[in-house]
């Protein structure tokens, strides 16, 4: 009884705090992105999270304005926690610098490789995966690994790695795209991608290519594959964030409609 009471406690405030929201004079919702980002966001608007951006504006009756801002080190600090703007369209959810909505997907990496290729690996276990040339997304400059890296190396898959820096060539278009469009030239033949970058421009190749979703392997509970993403505002703006999963809540079948537009693997539950 007290623990419902507690719950319609909680929807109720929820419910003021985006009414108080509506209810504000502004009439604009400041967006933060990346302007050569695909296929999250770019600057004609053409990626999922500038699509969402303008479902969640409609749906708050706010004009869109955007500040375009690189994604890498430093973009939270110099953007969203600079006032900047009040939201970034994509976050993993509990994100410490920044007050995250609900998930509105959730993901995992995957294997991308020809589908006429002869091998068809559904995991990291796949004894294959020790002779094929494998490429992999690097972050920064020191050469983070993401967390499947971090899994070949437990199983001794190293030397036939071959690193592509997801930050690329910011003058061309889409950096990222660079690793799949490396299996679809037969740069490599099994490229490990965040499962939207490997999904979308996948779709996007001459050549057919199949996207395997990787589930978290047992032994890496602490780095796992799989991630629940959310939009981000300010710490503290409890009434943006409120609203903002009002509407998520409304327009739940719209979301995953243009999710799987984008080609995103979903993983469930969210």
């Amino acid at each position: 009884m007290i623990g419902g009471l507690r719950r319609m406690a909680l929807c109720l405030s929820l419910s003021v705090a985006a009414s108080a929201y509506a209810a504000e004079g502004t009439k604009i919702l400041r967006i933060c992105a990346d302007p050569n980002n695909l296929p999250f966001s770019n600057q004609r608007g053409e990626g999922f999270e500038n699509r969402l951006a303008k479902i969640m504006a409609r749906e708050l009756g706010r004009k869109l304005e955007y500040t375009w801002w690189a994604q890498r080190r430093g973009f939270f600090r110099n953007t969203l926690n600079a006032g900047r703007c009040d939201l970034v369209m994509g976050v993993p959810s509990g994100f410490e610098m920044a007050l995250t909505t609900r998930p509105y997907y959730r993901s995992s990496y995957a294997l991308v490789y020809r589908k006429n290729a002869g091998y068809a690996p559904r995991s990291l276990d796949d004894p294959r995966l020790r002779t094929l040339r494998i490429g992999l997304h690097f972050i920064g400059d020191d050469y983070s690994n993401p967390p499947p890296a971090e899994a070949l190396a437990r199983r001794g898959i190293i030397r036939n790695v071959v690193g592509y820096s997801i930050y690329g060539d910011y003058r061309k278009p889409n950096p990222p795209a660079r690793l799949i469009e490396a299996v679809s030239r037969g740069e490599v033949d099994v490229a490990i991608a965040w499962g939207p970058l490997a999904g979308y421009f996948a779709k996007r190749q001459p050549v057919k290519l199949e996207v395997v979703p990787l589930p978290t392997p047992a032994e890496a509970q602490a780095q796992p594959f799989e991630f629940s993403i959310a939009m981000g505002v300010r710490k503290g703006d409890e009434p943006l964030r409120a609203a903002l999963d009002e509407a998520l809540a409304r327009k739940r079948g719209q979301v995953n409609k243009l999710l799987k537009e984008y080609g995103v693997p979903l993983v469930e539950p969210l």
